[in-house]
């Protein structure tokens, strides 16, 4: 797949196909590439979470994220309620280098604007912390463990 071969759109999940869409590229990409248990990829979050999709013309899948605002993202942000998280951002494999992770993260932000929120937060694995830092965030405090990778906390004011 190249760019210039396939276009891809990106939009708020809201049909029961597309969050389905979703779940499916999390559970190929976290719990078949990355070997994150399914019990865990899956949360009480995710039915008040903001699902967003990116989709090619065909109407295939090609990544996923959620924003978590609120009360459920008050744990994640220091209990911050301007303040989202970002989470679960999944790109499947033949879609890497596309462009599709940085429209997700930017779809996101475009949800979390609508929400008025000021600032988006997200874990990131360590190894993408470049990724995430060529989109405006800064990583702060301590590496930590989740799902038995290393992550790093880090911001982004909207």
């Amino acid at each position: 797949m190249t760019a210039e071969t396939t276009p891809y759109s990106t939009r708020r999940a809201l049909d029961e196909s597309e969050l389905a869409a979703c779940f499916q590229v999390r559970k190929d990409v976290f719990v078949g590439e990355q070997q994150v248990p399914e019990d865990i990829e899956y949360d009480t979050h995710d039915a008040t979470a903001v699902h967003v999709l990116a989709v090619a013309a065909d109407g295939s899948a090609l990544g996923t994220g959620r924003l978590l605002h609120g009360e459920a993202a008050a744990g994640k942000t220091g209990g911050d309620h301007t303040v989202g998280s970002l989470g679960r951002l999944a790109v499947t494999r033949e879609a890497r280098g596309l462009g599709v992770g940085a429209a997700l993260v930017r779809a996101i932000e475009d949800e979390a604007r609508a929400l008025g929120l000021a600032a988006v937060d997200l874990h990131a694995q360590t190894q993408a912390l470049g990724f995430y830092e060529r989109l405006g965030y800064t990583a702060y405090g301590p590496e930590f463990p989740d799902a038995g990778m290393p992550h790093r906390a880090m911001r982004r004011a909207l």
